[in-house]
């Protein structure tokens, strides 16, 4: 043990603190902040099975159920997405008291304090919810209830922090925003620009100890109306009022917007959609220290705080707003691809729609499945760094290629905006969601493998601390035990990923039923997933945190293996229904090959020669990675165009819409043709049209006034919006009501 230690181990060991990053103080707050769980399965190489299978499915308590059916039904009846976005930008007001009344500001916190209690499933779908009609609605809902002061005060405020003014945002008395991004900044928040220094001022007539503070930040929601912020900026304590530390960093603090210095007011329009968002600015404005989220013992321990909570936002508030998105795409494009014809055939039995249609109906199962386990882990009371940066970009990333899908289907119908159009308004909020919560390339090439190979490698993080032990003795000792650990496992794992690229299975749960070969394909690529981890870390040590394009891939094969482990326990949760067993294998199948594609082309992108070639012959990346055949694809497309309990499954939840609007229009048409089907057939049998066969007498009257009715529905449906120039004038003041000279002349 001591010749291993002194003569082997010495030697790595100083390699190593050479070769690995050590971490930095903000890079270290990141890391502790956030909790692992299935991922680290996933990330050994040799999945527990049970861990997952044990996690109770998510559930509605009935006051959850009874909030979703009524008051949210009822906000949703009050919004009309065209009047909003196009005229008022801003809900109505009479929406913004029923709000407060109903305490949506309030789902997240306690009913001690004034909240409804909400568990982080009741959360995720009130906001899938209201989505799925407004995402003006659903925005201004779910920002109090995710990152901003209510969640930061609820982890780390203070005992009077929290009596005051936990019930005061649960009443909607005070409408937080958080203040994070800086004009300079951007996605790096470290270099934020926005100041507080310590020093001495008047606060309610009294000289205090505070913070005076001066920031400029965009993109804030709800700032434009918010009547407290929670800022993020950098604390210095110059003349050392507050300790020894005059650059105490990143800190958190509540900042009432009626204070002198506050400007609040100026709006964007992000993409269109006119939920309130905003800049703020601060000039020479003064708090008093216990003004901090968490007090002054908190000052600099921002970072953390942030990294904790942003678990709400990026595991709960985009993927139930990108899940809703692509089950409306979904339930839309099925019920168009059965209405609408071309060359005398529904568009929908075309092979070139059924692949968009199946690529639709797949996303949005996978999609829901890993919101709903996502939540599920979140109520067992994890901060969930990595699982809620694999959900934020791969559910908005889904969202955007399903509802892209769902407009080439629709075509010219999705094209023309409207008050009919139902698909413009999720169109016009992707680059919103895959911008906000983090930017999507940043948690791609930075957060999921980077944050998560430290996380939730069984060895990698404990070694690191090891190396950067100033005790060397203590250090070595540590770094000999946790170094031929991490040998062994990977040892153990390299032999697993061959036998298992060889039978492409590896070890699936005894009672997994029809998807035992699903789970024995995920345990296949876990192994191969950590073996190139492994021999990642091994072969470029500290440059792989600069190789954002090989950690970028693998964040994809770790997150795509996530989302099928969400799928399979989904259907397990559903009670193995049968008939939704195409979604599963599709989403799969879909997974599998994009695994196979991410592994294939990190081993291309390895800088050492030996380290391709030994991935090549132990992982085997392109086998078993085809993807879903054709026979599989028309299957799932016909599980959307087609009505059965499976597509009720798929889209449920959604607000039903009003007759009149677009969307309601859809319904009804899809309704009358599938009810009308028989008689098609029987004029189709005939070969007549529906005169010939009137006049022949094989056609009532009554059967008749069906078809023209379900014929007049469709062409409601297919019709787009159009505008006098006079209501585009309305829309666009300034514009010219007719600009052809002989028009205008005789207009003067």
């Amino acid at each position: 043990m001591s010749f291993r230690r002194d003569q082997i181990t010495r030697r790595i060991f100083n390699w190593a603190q050479t070769a690995l990053p050590s971490l930095s103080k903000t890079e270290s707050e990141a890391i502790a902040a956030g909790d692992v769980h299935f991922e680290a399965e996933l990330f050994a190489g040799n999945p527990d099975w049970s861990m997952l299978r044990d996690i109770p499915a998510p559930t509605l308590t009935a006051d959850e159920r009874a909030f979703i059916d009524g008051p949210c039904r009822d906000f949703c009846n009050m919004l009309d997405t065209w009047q909003i976005d196009r005229h008022a930008a801003d809900l109505p007001p009479e929406a913004w008291d029923f709000l407060r009344e109903k305490g949506f500001f309030g789902m997240i916190i306690p009913k001690e304090h004034g909240g409804l209690g909400f568990s982080a499933f009741a959360h995720s779908e009130v906001v899938r919810y209201i989505s799925s009609h407004s995402v003006v609605g659903a925005v201004t809902v779910m920002v109090p209830n995710s990152l901003g002061p209510g969640e930061l005060i609820l982890q780390f405020g203070t005992e009077a922090q929290k009596s005051h003014w936990l019930p005061r945002l649960a009443r909607g008395e005070e409408l937080p925003a958080f203040g994070l991004t800086s004009e300079q900044a951007g996605s790096d928040a470290s270099a934020m620009i926005d100041d507080g220094v310590i020093c001495k001022g008047a606060w309610q007539g009294e000289e205090v100890l505070g913070i005076r503070l001066n920031w400029a930040k965009r993109y804030i929601t709800l700032a434009p109306v918010s009547t407290v912020l929670g800022l993020a900026f950098k604390l210095r304590d110059p003349d050392g009022l507050l300790g020894d530390n005059p650059e105490p960093g990143i800190t958190c603090a509540l900042v009432p917007t009626d204070l002198p210095g506050v400007v609040t007011g100026r709006r964007h329009m992000p993409s269109g959609t006119m939920f309130m968002n905003g800049p703020t600015e601060g000039h020479d404005v003064f708090i008093p220290l216990e003004n901090i989220i968490g007090g002054p013992d908190y000052a600099g321990k921002g970072w953390m705080m942030l990294m904790s909570a942003l678990a709400a936002g990026r595991g709960i508030s985009l993927p139930s707003l990108s899940a809703a998105a692509t089950a409306l795409s979904a339930h839309s494009t099925g019920a168009y691809a059965r209405i609408r014809t071309q060359f005398n055939l529904p568009i929908g039995l075309f092979g070139g729609v059924q692949e968009p249609l199946a690529r639709i109906a797949a996303n949005a199962y996978a999609i829901d499945s890993g919101r709903r386990l996502t939540t599920a882990i979140l109520d067992q009371g994890k901060k969930l760094a990595v699982i809620s940066a694999i959900m934020k970009y791969h559910a908005t990333e889904r969202m955007r290629a399903s509802v892209n899908d769902a407009m080439d289907v629709h075509s010219g119908k999705a094209v023309i905006d409207g008050p009919l159009n139902y698909l413009q308004p999720a169109y016009r909020a992707i680059p919103i969601g895959i911008t906000v919560e983090g930017a999507n390339i940043v948690t791609r090439n930075l957060i999921i493998f980077g944050q998560g190979a430290i996380r939730a490698h069984p060895y990698l993080l404990d070694e690191m601390t090891a190396l950067q032990n100033e005790d060397r003795d203590k250090a070595l000792d540590d770094f000999d035990r946790l170094f031929w650990g991490h040998v062994g496992h990977s040892t153990k794992n390299a032999f697993r990923a061959f036998g298992s690229s060889l039978t492409g299975k590896g070890r699936a749960p005894e009672n997994a039923g029809k998807v035992r070969d699903l789970y024995g394909r995920l345990a296949r690529w876990s192994s191969a997933f950590a073996m190139t981890a492994d021999l990642a870390f091994l072969t470029l040590g500290g440059a792989l945190k600069r190789k954002e394009m090989i950690s970028a891939r693998l964040g994809d094969a770790l997150s795509e293996m996530f989302l099928v482990a969400a799928v399979l326990k989904r259907w397990e949760d559903d009670g193995r229904n049968e008939a939704d067993l195409p979604l599963v294998r599709y989403a799969a199948e879909t997974s599998f090959q994009s695994i196979g594609r991410a592994l294939e082309a990190t081993i291309d992108n390895f800088p050492a020669t030996w380290a391709r070639w030994l991935l090549r012959l132990m992982t085997r990346p392109g086998a078993h990675s085809r993807g879903p055949s054709d026979d599989l694809t028309e299957k799932v497309a016909m599980l959307a165009y087609q009505p059965s309990e499976t597509r009720n499954r798929l889209v449920s939840g959604l607000h039903p819409p009003a007759p009149e609007s677009g969307l309601g229009l859809l319904e009804t048409a899809y309704r009358l043709v599938l009810d009308t089907e028989p008689l098609r057939k029987r004029l189709r049998d005939l070969k007549k049209s529906p005169a010939d066969a009137k006049a022949a007498g094989v056609l009532s009257d009554a059967e008749m006034a069906r078809l023209q009715e379900a014929e007049a529905a469709v062409q409601r449906v297919v019709a787009v919006d159009d505008f006098t120039p006079e209501a585009l004038s309305d829309l666009f003041p300034g514009t010219t009501t007719d600009p052809r000279p002989d028009h205008r002349e005789a207009a003067e």
